[in-house]
């Protein structure tokens, strides 16, 4: 049996990794912080070391999915030093323990660090990033950061290690995320919420208002998870003298706004939406973090290494999950 170590696994996509790669005979072992809880999940503080160290080596997994980050971009614009210490050092530091123990890392990333200014989309794995904010610039910083750190540390150890690794770090790239969870932990679950919120608002009460211009490619949880799985089994057991990409990009093609997304809500629960007001934001009225337009990622790598990247369709499953709720 093979063992996967999932950081953050208690989040919004780890929770699903943690399952898929259970559900595919393996023995998945989740980390968490605030959330742990023991022993269904190992505590684990990635800014310390000697923690990671003695986590990795009392669990010895074959490959560990990296999804624990600083994800906010109003949190990583507020504290940059906060967010490159998690998003780019304790990364780094991750890769390079990883390497030099023959233990393949999937590290997962976004699609904000390219810049998504208006008709430059889709991005391949090969375009030239450049990040809008802090969260782009520290996740493409842990991007370079693993991939560097653990070549070094793979061509200084590898040979004494039978467990050494053709690729022994991999980028993974994915959009807005959604799936069964708190409101909070995904930005599109939380418009669920400002919908039912939306029901209060009376005259003259402001309106809540949603943002109808930025083209987003929400995706579910599972898929991201049955991808990374497919991953680290392909990536163990890679075909002879076939070039592995180091980064790779994954998302649905269920294009849509903030406001589209409340509209299919709205029609779904038959819920009206006078309570909300679509709106296009400027520049100048973004609270110092700039948004991107459509960083929707192009998928091409994947497909070439044979690796399935359909999706569930979001409005039926939106449909499924909040028919679960209603009843």
């Amino acid at each position: 049996m093979k063992t996967a170590l999932i950081t953050g696994g208690t989040g919004l996509l780890g929770r699903e990794v943690v399952k898929a790669f259970e559900g595919a005979g393996w023995k998945a072992v989740g980390t968490g912080l605030t959330r742990c809880n023991p022993p269904s999940t190992v505590k684990l503080d990635l800014l310390d070391t000697e923690n990671v160290v003695r986590v990795l080596d009392e669990v010895k997994p074959d490959v560990v999915i990296h999804c624990a980050a600083n994800r906010s971009p109003d949190s990583c614009t507020a504290d940059p030093d906060a967010a490159r210490a998690l998003n780019v050092t304790a990364s780094g530091n991750l890769a390079s323990t990883t390497s030099s123990r023959g233990i393949f890392l999937l590290y997962i990333s976004t699609d904000y660090v390219f810049s998504g200014r208006p008709g430059e989309a889709p991005y391949t794995n090969v375009s030239t990033p450049d990040p809008p904010n802090v969260y782009g610039q520290t996740k493409l910083e842990g991007e370079k950061a693993i991939l560097d750190t653990s070549g070094r540390a793979a061509s200084r150890d590898g040979n004494s290690n039978d467990r050494s690794l053709r690729v022994p770090s991999v980028v993974l790239r994915i959009p807005i995320l959604y799936g069964s969870c708190e409101p909070l932990e995904s930005a599109i679950n939380v418009l669920m919420s400002q919908i039912w919120a939306s029901q209060e608002v009376k005259p003259p009460d402001p309106k809540i208002k949603i943002d109808d211009y930025s083209q987003r490619f929400p995706t579910n949880t599972e898929d991201v998870a049955r991808v990374c799985l497919d991953i680290c089994k392909l990536y163990l057991n890679p075909p002879p003298e076939k070039e592995l990409p180091t980064i790779l990009q994954f998302s649905s093609e269920d294009k849509m706004t903030k406001w589209q997304i409340c509209e299919v809500f709205g029609e779904i629960l038959g819920l009206p939406l006078e309570g909300l007001e679509p709106y296009k934001p400027r520049e100048d009225q973004q609270d110092g973090v700039t948004r991107p337009y459509d960083c929707h990622l192009d998928t091409s790598a994947l497909k070439e290494l044979g690796i399935d990247v359909s999706t569930v369709g979001f409005t039926n499953w939106w449909r499924r999950e909040l028919r679960a709720f209603r009843h």
